[in-house]
């Protein structure tokens, strides 16, 4: 729709022409810079194909003047003015004008990453994400970076730390900052808080450039009620349902879509098209699908109505997402959608013609809950709660999952990673470099916050940037060479991606030995290929003598020890490698006699030689 739709530059780059939907509009006026933003100046013309749709052309309009549409509804004589749906640019809030504005312009030089990102977005490839805002990452001098300081900074840390990938919250234009982007009016618009589409352009094709996938949070599942938006927009609930019982979002104060309306669907799946297409994006984080799925989502009984078979189910929903990723597959097959759902909805991360709802993958609400929990307890207590950290192995396969340990746990008072850690400073640092190793080693892709990976202290804030000044103490920076360490052994060890998504890629070693708090696990690669041992030890008790039972006999080298001195531990370890007994243990026939570091996850893998 974005093709037809809203406002298009004429090719010589003076005048427009104007199209919006407005089925119960009586009137509709394009008032803007070019002329004093007279009602009367340009009044467009209903087609007569009974669509909807009112169109014109304004001969005097320029790039970068402001326009908004001036709806006349049929309905109760209501007049007000909108802010473009289609539009490419906004004035910058708090002004609500659209912006004429050209795509044109930007000469993209991904051309090698276009050609080969559809292997480094396959299911059996690395990935390891890094979940940004943009207006808080870093500043300058207290002000927001623009896109193009941004690609220059954010790619060359990316690209040291070794995350492959960069998931931008939504960078949809939204009228409320504080809203992190999860308030949406401008679907096609890159907020101009942080430049032009042009400089967004330029962001991409930077990182792009670098080796690095960009994967964008969408939002289809609420629009905010700001009156120059998508609400009530000819004077009635066009975007959104009427009734407020399926149309307004109790949780969010916002809008739900109307995904039974073909046009809703349009444009909405027009706009996610629109991001890989003319922003050569590389995916779509689909947020809260949780609920779009779910009639009775945040509501009690009465508040919300059934589906034709008197279930809680939303089939206009169910039926959109599937279409959206058929849409979205067909069209860019080398990209990918991820879903933001947190019940046990089956299926999210299967094809459509299996009953699923297409999604390439999902995120596994469920293994960050229970991990967190099992982390947060004391580690004397933690050997009765084993389950919460074997549990996730048991549905591990049933799903294409993203582990994520996003924004949505170091906000609203929930406290930074590190600080949700128990024991004093040395052991927070220990404990949080032992989840990110299980979770760097565990099934699934993975997804870390900004800050997280030097665990800053503070609870993230929209307003400022991240305590960088924290990198320069000892236990933070250990802890970001961690994690710099653990995607270099993650992109370079194939057992730890190849089969993330197939229970051949796994084997339990042991599982059982709650009274130590120790869990010990294999993960294999494609046949052939070397498995590698993960064995975590999560109480502060160093461990001798312990007995591992592994598949081949030799040399097994520790590829990567969370209690090493250079990352801020104590050091302990198997002076990086140690070899086999003939012994069985496990149902092996080899042992490997292992020293567990205190509250730490070891990494080995059989010598080349073997």
């Amino acid at each position: 729709m974005h093709e037809t739709m809203g406002c298009h530059l004429d090719p010589s780059g003076r005048g427009a022409h104007f199209a919006v939907w407005a089925p119960n509009a009586q009137a509709v006026s394009v008032i803007a810079d070019w002329n004093g933003w007279d009602e009367n100046a340009l009044r467009l013309t209903a087609r007569q194909d009974d669509s909807g749709i009112w169109e014109g052309f304004a001969p005097d309009a320029v790039q970068g003047q402001v326009y908004k549409f001036r709806i006349f509804s049929r309905e109760r004589g209501y007049v007000v003015d909108k802010a473009d749906p289609f539009a490419f640019y906004a004035e910058e809030a708090p002004r609500t004008g659209s912006r004429v504005w050209s795509l044109s312009g930007h000469a993209w030089q991904d051309d090698e990453w276009m050609a080969t990102r559809g292997p480094r977005n396959a299911l059996g490839a690395p990935m390891s994400i890094y979940e940004v805002h943009p207006g808080s990452w870093q500043r300058q001098d207290g002000e927001m970076l623009g896109w193009r300081e941004l690609a220059t900074r954010l790619a060359a840390y990316v690209k040291h730390m070794g995350f492959t990938h960069v998931e931008l919250m939504p960078v949809t234009e939204h009228p409320f900052y504080g809203s992190w982007g999860y308030q949406t009016t401008g679907y096609f618009a890159p907020t101009s808080r942080y430049g032009t589409p042009q400089d967004f352009m330029a962001f991409v094709d930077h990182m792009h450039q670098n080796g690095i996938g960009v994967l964008l949070d969408w939002v289809p599942s609420h629009f905010p009620t700001d009156q120059h938006g998508l609400g009530f927009f000819d004077g009635t609930h066009l975007f959104e349902h009427e009734d407020p019982r399926q149309g307004f979002h109790p949780e969010w104060n916002s809008s739900i879509f109307n995904y039974g309306r073909n046009e809703v669907r349009s444009f909405l799946i027009s706009s996610a098209e629109f991001w890989m297409e003319r922003y050569h994006l590389d995916g779509l984080r689909v947020d809260a699908v949780a609920s779009m799925l779910y009639l009775d989502y945040a509501r009690k009984q009465g508040e919300w109505i059934p589906n034709v078979h008197g279930g809680r189910e939303n089939l206009e929903a169910i039926q959109f997402l599937r279409d959206l990723n058929r849409a979205m597959y067909r069209a860019h097959p080398d990209t990918v959608t991820i879903a933001e759902e947190s019940t046990a909805w089956p299926m999210v991360s299967r094809p459509t013609d299996m009953g699923g709802l297409g999604f390439g993958m999902k995120w596994n609400m469920g293994w960050m809950h229970d991990t967190l929990a099992y982390f947060a307890q004391d580690p004397l207590y933690r050997k009765y709660h084993q389950g919460q950290l074997t549990f996730s192995l048991v549905y591990a396969f049933d799903e294409n999952f993203v582990l994520p340990l996003s924004h949505d746990e170091v906000v609203h008072g929930k406290g930074s990673l590190i600080t949700k850690m128990p024991g004093d400073d040395w052991q927070k640092f220990a404990n949080l470099r032992a989840l990110f190793g299980l979770m760097w080693a565990h099934p699934g892709k993975k997804l870390l916050f900004m800050g997280c990976e030097f665990g800053q202290r503070r609870e993230w804030t929209h307003d400022g940037e991240l305590q960088w000044w924290a990198t320069d103490l000892p236990e933070h920076a250990g802890l970001q060479r961690f994690v710099r360490q653990l995607n270099h052994v993650y992109r370079h060890e194939p057992a730890l991606y190849e089969l993330d998504f197939a229970t051949d890629g796994f084997e339990w070693v042991g599982a059982d030995d709650a009274d130590a708090s120790v869990i010990a696990f294999l993960r294999k690669p494609l046949a052939g290929g070397a498995p590698v041992l993960v064995v975590c030890n999560l109480t502060p008790q160093p461990r001798t003598d312990y007995k591992v039972g592994v598949p081949r006999a030799g040399v097994w080298r520790e590829l990567l020890n969370s209690d090493a001195a250079d990352y801020g531990g104590a050091g302990w370890g198997n002076l990086g490698q140690v070899g086999t007994d003939p012994l069985p243990a496990h149902g092996h026939a080899q042992s490997l006699n292992l020293t567990l570091p205190p509250l730490s996850t070891l990494i080995l893998k059989p010598d080349a030689h073997v």
